[in-house]
């Protein structure tokens, strides 16, 4: 075998222009892939913080509490004995944050809106300053009652500035309109498509908006340390709180405000627990990543399949020019498993070596893009959730893209490969005799 390899690299080192034009062909679509699969990891990454920062956490314990049968509120009581269980319940918690959630209608001297609120205590939610950039303003004032924080899009569409006072209106949760005033303390950076639509005030103001008591809040947003243990804690939780004694929702992969008008007809008064993953909250934009990665992979089977033409094409030409080579191996001895094996050992090697080059370059330029900061065309941070590209090195997914570029170029060399072995000493002998 070591043979075959001193070979292989003979042969690639006397046929050095081909060898540069398809090694560099195959380096090309790795570093391509490793790229592209670098900004995949960087969307999805990007998605999981915005998401978990602007309006769910890696679980979430909610609920809606029916005043009437044909009337939900999306809100939890008496949410310290859910913490006290939540704490109890999981080994891998990270932190808890109570998050109020309303809708209402925001109100400037120029303009108005609809948006969705978040209530939120900002000294108990240490995620949230890494991913809110502040333009303007300062985020610790929004721990003062009576403030708020927009984003720039909606700064500019409602022609507010920070000290600027807007007045929300909203229903309560028995049906009565009320309205609070608040002051603009901070402008943030769009963050995508969610940023279009949520703002957030403290805690205390959203409950005197929604006029709820101190014990009642939307959502528990519970942060964990490991992501792959999800399925795991929400089964935890599930039967935790149904062993206390609450009614729990069937699960569904669902936004909570998709399942008003669900809940609203169903015969019931009372409090109900709804527990929720950051998937199933966000689901309604989780295309947007399957669209991109279609893309990406469909790009790369046409790539891979123009490699493979050209490697296969390659082994024919190589097959061609060494034939009386071949038919000198088969004369003295040579075996046709070996014969095999030395041309596909040939094409593995030159696959791999030129994958190793490319990783390597696509490495770099993720790198390299990353640290830049290169800044989302504006059209496309609706979509991407961010104003910066963002590249995420895995290197799971880097192993993935060099096997796989490897093993296709190296499977399609079999088939000229065998033709090679199947040559008759004396025919081979004879064609260029």
């Amino acid at each position: 075998m070591y043979q075959l390899f001193l070979i292989a690299l003979r042969n690639l080192a006397q046929h050095s222009k081909r060898t540069l034009l398809l090694g560099g062909a195959i380096a090309g679509v790795t570093a391509l892939f490793v790229f592209l699969l670098c900004l995949s990891s960087g969307i999805h990454q990007t998605m999981l913080e915005s998401a978990t920062t602007l309006s769910t956490g890696h679980i979430n314990v909610a609920g809606f509490y029916k005043v009437t049968a044909g009337q939900s509120a999306p809100v939890i009581t008496q949410y310290g004995k859910l913490e006290e269980i939540v704490k109890r319940t999981l080994p891998d918690l990270d932190f808890l944050a109570p998050r109020g959630r309303g809708w209402a209608k925001m109100v400037s001297d120029t303009g108005s809106m609809q948006v969705a609120i978040g209530g939120i205590d900002i000294t108990h939610e240490p995620g949230f300053k890494r991913v809110i950039h502040v333009l303007d303003g300062k985020l610790e004032d929004l721990s003062q009652p009576g403030t708020i924080l927009i984003f720039k899009e909606q700064a500019k569409k409602l022609d507010v500035k920070v000290g600027d006072p807007v007045v929300l209106s909203a229903q309560t949760t028995r049906g009565v309109n009320n309205t609070i005033d608040v002051r603009v303390v901070a402008i943030a950076q769009d963050i995508g498509i969610m940023s279009s639509w949520n703002v957030f005030v403290p805690d205390a103001s959203l409950k005197v908006l929604d006029q709820l008591n101190s014990e009642t809040t939307g959502a528990l947003l519970v942060y964990i340390k490991d992501l792959q243990r999800i399925p795991q804690d929400m089964e935890l939780l599930r039967n935790a709180f149904s062993a206390a004694g609450y009614t729990l929702m069937d699960r569904e992969a669902k936004p909570f405000w998709e399942k008003f008008q669900s809940v609203n007809r169903e015969d019931w008064t009372g409090q109900k627990l709804d527990l929720t993953t950051w998937d199933e909250e966000v689901s309604f934009f989780k295309w947007q990543i399957a669209a991109v990665d279609g893309l990406m992979y469909i790009l790369i089977v046409i790539l891979l399949i123009i490699i493979s033409v050209g490697i296969m094409n390659s082994m024919w030409i190589a097959i061609r020019e060494r034939t009386r080579e071949i038919g000198t191996l088969r004369a003295i001895g040579m075996q046709r498993l070996r014969v095999l094996s030395m041309f596909v050992i040939e094409a593995f090697t030159l696959s791999f070596l030129s994958t190793v080059i490319g990783a390597v370059v696509g490495l770099a330029l993720s790198g390299l893009l990353n640290i830049s900061h290169l800044n989302v065309p504006q059209g496309a941070e609706m979509f991407l959730m961010s104003n910066t590209f963002k590249f995420t090195l895995d290197f799971g997914h880097i192993v993935f893209a060099m096997g796989v570029i490897t093993v296709c170029t190296t499977v399609v060399s079999i088939i000229p490969s065998i033709h090679a072995a199947r040559m008759k000493p004396v025919t081979a002998m004879q064609h260029l005799g």
